[in-house]
């Protein structure tokens, strides 16, 4: 019998085998996945919107600026990323009478997670022997960065579109490719798809 063999020959190996399988390739995709969400105004024609500026009144974001009369790390690059896909999509960006405005937030929090494998015994999968079952803890701390997009008809003065991104984030933060890769998740889905809007 060789090593290998011997090693998976103990239930203990076993137990932390399938965990290195199982846990192994959502550890490495979950950093990357940008969860997203958004909600419409069915009544609006997306397809008319050709032009857009940033709302004039912008909210504080979570580094302080703009508001407070100076521009932040965070709001150059969320107005880089966002111009980027708004160029992508055909929409101009102008000094005045745009189509739309957009806005946005963002900050970062401090998030749990419970693992989908905890049994409520101290240990996973229901294994009560050996030095990992002793040391498992279902509870995940980390950080999450929520960037919220807002389109707003400018005619009507209206919020016509929002979509909402969360990833993990390493820092207090969001950095530059992180930004990136939260608004283009986001503004993945503008315009809206959806059959009941109108074309």
């Amino acid at each position: 019998m060789n090593r290998i063999t011997r090693f998976l020959a103990h239930p203990v190996a076993l137990v932390a085998a399938s965990l290195v399988l199982l846990l192994g390739p959502s550890g490495c995709t979950t950093a990357a996945r940008v969860g997203v969400t958004n909600d419409f105004d069915h009544a609006v024609n997306f397809r008319a919107f050709k032009t857009w500026a940033w709302y004039p009144q912008q909210p504080r974001d979570a580094e302080g600026g703009p508001a407070k009369g100076y521009e932040s790390f965070l709001d150059k690059r969320m107005r880089a990323a966002v111009a980027a896909e708004m160029t992508a999509k055909g929409l101009t960006e102008v000094t005045s009478a745009p189509d739309i405005y957009v806005a946005y937030s963002a900050r970062v929090e401090d998030k749990q997670q419970v693992s989908p494998y905890y049994n409520g015994l101290g240990y996973p999968y229901g294994y009560g022997y050996g030095y990992y079952g002793r040391a498992y803890s279902p509870v995940t701390q980390y950080k999450a960065g929520t960037v919220v997009i807002d389109i707003i008809d400018a005619r009507r003065k209206e919020l016509a579109w929002r979509g909402t991104g969360q990833a993990q984030v390493d820092q207090n933060t969001i950095d530059e490719a992180e930004t990136h890769r939260i608004v283009n998740g986001i503004l993945s889905t503008y315009p809206p798809q959806d059959n009941n809007a109108r074309r």
